[in-house]
């Protein structure tokens, strides 16, 4: 499986995940498509949280860290929150969606 952008094909595993991490925009409507989603504001505070801990630790979050950060972040979010916007393991998700390879073991560091 590869996604294509802007005439260049970017290479995945077999889950859908980028090898290499990818922080266009254009990727993310794509990626977000085969995962049944559209974007919002919400999933783009998301995704540009995962870019950002990426880029800050080389990893992305747990989910348990995540969800740390976001009632930091929005005072008052809650797991619930997260599933709505990435209901299918939202570390792992939001991760693919930001155009990010695979993260470790259980969706994050």
């Amino acid at each position: 499986m590869a996604y294509e952008v802007n005439g260049v094909e970017l290479e995945t595993d077999e889950e859908g995940y980028l090898l290499e991490p990818n922080y266009s925009d254009e990727i993310v409507p794509i990626i977000a498509e085969t995962e049944g989603l559209a974007m919002n504001d919400e999933r783009w505070a998301v995704v540009n949280y995962m870019r950002e801990q990426y880029k800050e630790h080389g990893h992305t979050p747990t989910f348990r860290n995540m969800l740390k950060d976001w009632e930091k972040i929005r005072p008052g979010t809650d797991s619930k929150y997260l599933y709505t916007q990435f209901p299918e393991m939202p570390a792992k998700q939001a991760a693919k969606v930001a155009g990010l390879p695979k993260p470790y073991g259980k969706g994050g560091y």
